[in-house]
């Protein structure tokens, strides 16, 4: 006892500290994140009606979801369909993110002032000020209309992949608006690939195309999992997300209520944890291949 009681003292005087710094940022996940959460979660097991004594629960377990899968008609198709999108729009961030930090990475004049360009959309394309731009046809690109792309779209790839493929096109100013942060990150990335590996290779008669797959390429390959990572969280939360505004108005419709609108939201948040588990595993797949970690 004397030894537990020892051993228990010297681990709260060696990491005290760092835990009673950790004490506020615990209270705050607690009371604004995981009691809401883990709310959620109860609710989404539960009939949940709003009463004039409150909330009533009635359990009904798996109810909530077996009438999600098997009885809604709009949000499992309305829920795939946004997901077809994002798997189009994140490897086209991320390629479009990839190769402009590539060319702000360079030597050339005014660089930090380019960097503070392309980084401004982050900070006043947000919020209320993304909605306002994107009601009034700012996020759209006019060529699509003038040029009748639409019709040829649906004509080459048929009615299924035109659609989600129309409305990643609607957005493409909204996603080159969204690549500002992923394009730090990845300027962060080269930086820590050391500038004697390229001198080597440039000795041993490497051309500069060699060398971005050789060098850059690979050691970039833990930022660009980052940087999927973030994408993903990033528009899964998305403002104009239809699967959100189905959540959101069915919490407030008698017919379904705060536990159905629960059990919608669970499936669209087990959705997005599978998409970032699939990223996290070819990520660590890939640094695996090339023996980054040991």
């Amino acid at each position: 006892m004397s030894r537990q009681k020892g051993y228990w003292s010297f681990r709260l005087k060696d990491y005290g500290t760092g835990y009673l710094f950790m004490l506020p940022w615990a209270i705050g996940f607690s009371a604004f994140v995981g009691f809401p959460v883990g709310w959620s979660l109860f609710n989404s097991f539960n009939n949940v009606r709003l009463t004039n004594d409150g909330f009533k629960y009635e359990w009904v377990g798996l109810e909530n979801f077996r009438r999600v899968l098997t009885e809604d008609n709009i949000y499992p198709i309305q829920l795939l369909t946004y997901f077809q999108e994002m798997l189009l729009i994140i490897p086209l961030i991320l390629i479009f993110s990839f190769f402009v930090s590539l060319l702000l990475n360079q030597r050339l004049p005014g660089r930090s002032l380019i960097r503070a360009i392309f980084f401004l959309p982050v900070i006043f394309a947000t919020g209320q000020v993304l909605m306002e731009l994107f009601g009034q046809g700012a996020g759209k690109l006019p060529f699509i209309a003038q040029y009748n792309l639409d019709g040829v779209i649906r004509e080459f790839v048929g009615p299924r992949i035109a659609e989600p493929l129309l409305n990643v096109l609607s957005k493409a100013v909204i996603i080159l608006w969204y690549s500002g942060v992923q394009i730090l990150i990845f300027i962060a990335g080269y930086q820590t690939i050391s500038r004697s590996v390229y001198e080597a290779i440039r000795i041993d008669g490497a051309t500069p195309w060699e060398s971005f797959w050789k060098i850059t390429l690979p050691g970039m390959i833990p930022f660009i999992g980052l940087n999927a990572i973030f994408t993903v969280v990033d528009l899964f939360t998305f403002p104009f997300n239809p699967v959100m505004y189905t959540v959101r108005d069915n919490m407030f419709r008698p017919q379904t209520g705060y536990g159905y609108a629960s059990a919608q939201a669970w499936m669209y948040f087990l959705l997005i944890l599978f998409l970032l588990g699939a990223v996290l595993w070819i990520t660590y797949r890939s640094v695996i291949k090339r023996g980054g970690f040991r």
